[in-house]
């Protein structure tokens, strides 16, 4: 209701007869340049409406005299019908005309308070004029709002808005703000900069500047002259009833172009959501485009099992797969979990800005990445064994093929020059006694020959396993081989031959010397076991633990303790050769020539022993030497161990403490922020312990230890661990980043969060246990039921349905913490719409079912426009001129399926 008091509207009019103590009446009083603005600016404000009805006013206390024209002024404002004026011309009849007009103000809430019909009808220009205000304040000025203000204060804080950015212009009030003319000329430039070219006004121009105002404003604005420059410049202040006339048909002239300028800022603030969500969606398909592509070249390389030749070869292959492991993985790591990370708080801005969920490309789900990822470990963990295998592998090989090399070096040794004296005839000259001692010569080839079959067997074993092994120079080895099989074979032959020849001449054989012959026989095996043992004892070794070289230092000592027999042996062959010579010197015999039946001299046989002895203590060093290196490789063992044990129970402690401050309600979001970046920090910092550990696992992959019996945590147990913990803060450092963006963004209070946390942990009883496994608590239909039903909710079967379509779209059969958020807050938050933005656009369109592109482009700024003119549609209607577009349809789909 408007109360209007006739006397206070005479007593505000003017401070300066505020203070008077003269005798007049002060409520009669109206400063007359004020009273001239007024009737100007009263006058041109009636006949701007009046004219709409084909008429006008002269004279504002004369014209509105009979009540006529003030009631079709009020018919033309309020377009509304007012009673059927009296036709007569006498005073009564005016003075009911006026009442009918002044009963119609006082139906629309405004109560008037001395103004009377007959100071009306008897021109009383004072109350005609405080009438007329009346009307200008109710019809012109009481519905303008602006921020929940209205009235006056509306229409001045919209003038100050609108001119802020303008230079010299400093809008305070209705009166001495408005004196030099630029504050109206940058109301006009505000709206229609087309108009006036504020950059050439001039503060010291007024009289300038107003004509400048009140011309433009009349001819190309429909608002008419309703003040007088020069009255008021020449005034100290101007009447604030008149500026406010006069702007506030300023405020109606650009009341359309408020509101689409309302609707461009809707329709800007939508689209600047659907741009920044379409550029998360393309750096998610770019992100997983390339992680895929990255997983997909990788993969081969890890297929690839085609085994190198050499063992050099296959270390190179090691460290290939360990400078993949410690330089090209991590990073990859890295992305996904960003990928992840993107990918909710997309989703996030999604919900928030109540869009559907973003489904990216076929194919690059975040589940087909975590696929993809499994996949590749998996065949990343096969490849690593294979490697190990064949490096194993390679080392055997490595091995027997020395050992193959050695014993046929040695065996070759032995049987150069046998086919030649094996083919000899010399028995065919010889003389009896001749043929004698090559007979037992013979024999004692046989009896080595014999004793070399088991080192031809072994050779040929060795050689088998080779093949078998698939030992890259294996025909090398195989022809070796061959070579050494059929001199063998031949060798047997041809001692047959010359023991059958030696036969055929036995009985020309006489007694020998039997010293010789014993010293031949003993000598002849004896000297077989100082080769083996000198084989032995420079037999090649490879073992892999303390056991094994302990099995072969036992080894060893039992040989060493058969040496003294062995020494008893050796006495005896030298015992009897002493005995030939004891013989030869007692009975004069000159012994002339080397004994017949054997190669060896006394000589070979001291020289053989003395280099036993001399390989003892040798094989004695090597396998001290190995013992060392052995308890190395146990300290390493013990050392991965001990550093093992301690950093897998440490990784799964931390997993366990991240899972708690995720449930923690006791503080705040930012708290468990807090909380969770120490974790952070701290898993960061313990890095340098992880690397510690891939220090000792390379350490002990070059002693080539492949096993540990001091830890059951393995190299790849810690890495896979320490992934899945990095990942782990990560994603729940998101979830609370989420929760903390849903909280602010739907208006929730700590407290609600808080509340609602409680709700959820409390009906989260069932399934406690895999919430602390997975990090991300959830409920049943049933828990989550009741959770509803304690918090107030009467639910019926088909509502609760609906609900959990809502909080369950994917039918996963439970409710997670964000989900249940979503729906606390969901109903109650303001959210703009789709039927918002075809109402903005319509706005802009002037009430058209189509829009243009010139209109897209002069009430949107460029980048929105061209975005707009790129995505809409042609316009379908008849009524519609060439290249209209269809907003509704673009407006519908901003808010369809999520999709690029």
């Amino acid at each position: 209701v408007i109360h209007i008091d006739f006397h206070s509207y005479m007593m505000t009019t003017t401070e300066e007869y505020m203070n008077q103590e003269d005798s007049w009446d002060r409520d009669l009083l109206l400063d007359p340049a004020w009273e001239k603005q007024q009737r100007k600016t009263f006058t041109a404000w009636c006949n701007s409406h009046l004219r709409k009805a084909g008429t006008q006013i002269e004279n504002i206390e004369e014209d509105f005299r009979n009540g006529l024209k003030l009631m079709l002024l009020l018919e033309v404002i309020s377009g509304e019908r007012l009673p059927k004026p009296d036709k007569g011309k006498m005073r009564f009849h005016k003075i009911a005309n006026v009442n009918k007009a002044l009963d119609f103000i006082s139906s629309k809430g405004v109560k008037l308070v001395s103004i009377g019909a007959e100071e009306i009808v008897d021109g009383n220009v004072k109350m005609t004029l405080g009438m007329i205000w009346t009307i200008i304040l109710r019809f012109a000025i009481q519905d303008i709002s602006v921020e929940e203000t209205s009235a006056k204060e509306g229409l001045l804080l919209w003038c100050q808005r609108k001119t802020a950015p303008y230079r010299n212009v400093n809008v305070q009030n209705f009166h001495i703000s408005w004196k030099d003319g630029l504050a109206l000329c940058a109301l006009i430039h505000r709206h229609r900069p087309d108009l006036i070219d504020y950059s050439k006004l001039r503060k010291d121009d007024p009289v300038g500047n107003l004509n400048t105002a009140f011309e433009v404003a009349e001819k190309y604005l429909d608002i008419p002259k309703m003040l007088d420059a020069d009255d008021i410049v020449n005034t100290p202040k101007p009447d604030e009833k008149a500026i406010m006339t006069y702007v506030s048909c300023f405020y109606h002239a650009f009341a359309g172009a408020e509101q689409a300028e309302t609707a461009a800022n809707r329709i800007c603030k939508v689209l600047a959501v659907n741009q920044e969500n379409e550029k998360l969606m393309e750096e998610y398909e770019k992100l997983a485009s390339e992680l895929l592509e990255w997983i997909r070249k990788t993969i081969p390389w890890l297929e690839n099992r085609v085994a190198e030749q050499t063992m050099h070869s296959m270390q190179q292959k090691l460290e290939d797969f360990r400078d993949y492991r410690r330089v090209h993985k991590p990073p990859k790591v890295q992305e996904k979990c960003q990928l992840e990370i993107n990918f909710n708080t997309l989703q996030t801005k999604l919900r928030l800005s109540n869009r559907p969920a973003f489904m990216p490309s076929e194919g690059k789900m975040v589940s087909d990445i975590a696929n993809a990822w499994k996949g590749l470990e998996q065949v990343e963990k096969g490849y690593e064994e294979w490697l190990l295998t064949e490096i194993r592998r390679l080392e055997r090989l490595d091995h027997l093929a020395e050992k193959f090399k050695q014993k046929s070096t040695l065996h070759e040794s032995w049987t150069t020059g046998k086919e030649e004296l094996l083919s000899q005839k010399d028995y065919e000259s010889a003389s009896l006694m001749e043929i004698r001692a090559l007979m037992r010569k013979h024999e004692a080839f046989e009896s080595d020959l014999a004793a070399h079959q088991d080192r031809v067997e072994q050779i040929a074993a060795i050689a088998q396993e080779l093949n078998e092994l698939d030992y890259y120079d294996a025909a090398t080895i195989n022809a070796r081989c061959q070579g050494i099989c059929d001199q063998w074979d031949n060798l047997g032959t041809l001692t047959q031959k010359r023991r059958e020849s030696l036969e055929r001449v036995e009985k020309l054989w006489e007694t020998i010397d039997q010293l010789y012959l014993e010293f031949a026989k003993r000598a002849a095996p004896f000297n077989n076991w100082m080769d083996g043992a000198m084989e032995d004892l420079q037999d090649m070794f490879i073992v892999h633990s303390i056991e094994e070289i302990q099995s072969l230092i036992t080894a060893h000592d039992q040989f060493k303790a058969t040496i003294p027999e062995a020494d008893k042996e050796r006495m005896a062959i030298m015992g009897i050769h002493n005995e030939i010579l004891k013989i030869a010197q007692t009975y004069g015999i000159k012994v002339v020539g080397e004994n017949p039946y054997t190669v060896l001299s006394p000589q070979d046989i001291s020289n053989k022993w003395e280099a036993v002895k001399q390989l003892v203590p040798m094989r004695d060093q090597m396998l001290q030497e190995e013992v060392a290196r052995q308890q190395s490789n146990e300290r390493l063992r013990r050392q991965f161990g001990a550093q093992a044990n301690i950093i897998g129970p440490w990784i799964q402690t931390k997993m366990e403490e991240i899972s708690h401050v995720s449930i923690d309600i006791a503080g705040s979001l930012e708290e468990q922020m807090s909380n969770l970046k120490t974790y952070e920090q701290n898993i960061i910092n313990y890095k340098s312990n992880i690397d510690t550990l891939e220090g000792d696992h390379q350490l002990s992959q070059e002693s080539l230890i492949f096993d540990n019996k001091h830890t059951n945590y393995t190299m790849e147990h810690v890495r896979v661990g320490w992934e899945q913990l990095l990942t782990t803060i990560a994603r729940t450092i998101n979830e609370v980043e989420n929760q903390i963006l849903t909280r602010d963004a739907k208006g929730i209070s700590q407290e609600q969060l808080n509340e609602f946390r409680a709700s959820f942990n409390h009906f989260d009883r069932h399934i406690i246990f895999l919430y602390l496994q997975k990090r991300n608590g959830m409920m049943d239909p049933d828990d989550f039921r009741a959770c509803l039903i304690s918090m107030g909710y009467d639910l019926g079967e088909v509502e609760f349905a609906r609900i959990m379509t809502l909080v369950d779209p994917n039918n996963t059969g439970v409710v997670t913490f964000q989900a249940f958020i979503d729906f606390m807050t969901r109903e109650t938050a303001e959210t703009d719409t789709a039927e918002q933005v075809m109402a903005s656009f319509k706005i802009l369109a002037s009430d058209k079912a189509y829009i243009t592109v010139e209109e897209l482009r002069r009430e949107l700024p460029p980048e929105q426009a061209e975005y707009c003119i790129s995505r809409m549609t042609k316009y379908i209607g008849g009524d519609a001129p060439p290249g209209a577009l269809d907003y509704i349809s673009f407006s519908s789909a901003l808010y369809g399926e999520s999709d690029l």
